[in-house]
């Protein structure tokens, strides 16, 4: 039996303690050092969630630290050799480089592993400064790394356990379908309609759905003309009242739902799953 960390289980303000926004890391606690760190002996964290940083927009940051310094100190944990790894706020070094510091403030924090990859990943979700993907990736990661339940990660970034099935259901993309979520030429939407089709015929009706810029709908449908290559579809193959009623469910239970209405009352409710833990999260919602 896998056992949770101690302050894990209520997201960042559990992880810190104080404020439930970001800016908590910032107080510095009986057991946290404030100092100026050499920006040398600063290296990225390994939990770092983000894959991507636009470089215009470290430039503005970098002009604005030129001019005001670095407002906010990034906060850190000790890597052994006087050198620290970054936990949270890597944007602010790599900025602080390109001013042409030597030196910047920071909180360092006695994490463990686990402790520091949920604050990574929290404080980008906070920011609201990830993709899709990269959420996703982060959180498969604390599943991979610490033998974490679906529910264990939902309790320790602070999101409802059909969020987090729905965010690690992108893991089944088709790479190409996974570049195309991550440059933002697809959403989040298209992107779990598509779950609904494997290997070539995804990619294809993923690139169709970025050349064309397709609807969320529009790319549904497409979906379901390639499960039923035979049957010609009208524009609108289902009532609306019913794809609203997939939609919920699919939202509420964290995973794919198709409603077969046959007439008279009658159908068939499906509900999709990748592994037995989503399907304990599809049970326990059931329940």
């Amino acid at each position: 039996m896998t056992t949770k960390k101690k302050g894990l289980g209520r997201g960042l303000n559990a992880l810190l303690g104080g404020s439930e926004t970001v800016e908590v890391m910032t107080a510095v606690r009986t057991d946290d050092e404030l100092r100026e760190l050499a920006i040398d002996l600063i290296r990225r964290g390994p939990w770092q969630p983000r894959t991507h940083f636009d470089e215009a927009s470290l430039k503005e940051l970098a002009d604005s630290i030129s001019s005001q310094g670095v407002v906010q100190p990034i906060v850190v944990r000790a890597a052994g050799n006087n050198n620290f790894e970054i936990v949270a706020g890597e944007r602010r070094w790599r900025a602080a480089q390109i001013a042409g510091l030597e030196n910047i403030p920071a909180v360092i924090k006695h994490f463990d592993d686990q402790t520091a990859a949920a604050v990574s990943l929290i404080e980008n979700i906070q920011r609201e400064n990830l993709n899709p993907l990269e959420e996703s990736v982060a959180l498969q990661r604390l599943i991979d790394d610490f033998n974490m339940t679906h529910q264990q990660v939902a309790d320790t970034v602070a999101r409802s356990r059909a969020a987090v099935s729905n965010l690690l259901r992108l893991q089944d993309l088709n790479a190409d379908v996974k570049q195309l979520l991550e440059n933002r030429d697809i959403e989040m939407g298209h992107a779990r309609a598509l779950l609904g089709v494997t290997g070539a015929v995804q990619s294809q009706l993923a690139k169709e759905t970025a050349k064309k810029g397709l609807s969320v709908r529009e790319t549904e449908q497409l979906v379901r003309k390639a499960l039923n290559p035979a049957k010609k579809l009208k524009p609108v193959s289902k009532d609306p009242d019913i794809k609203k009623l997939e939609n919920d469910l699919s939202e509420k239970l964290g995973a794919a739902v198709n409603i077969h209405q046959k007439g008279k009352g009658k159908g068939r409710l499906e509900i999709s799953y990748s592994s037995l833990d989503e399907l304990d999260g599809i049970l326990s919602h059931i329940n």
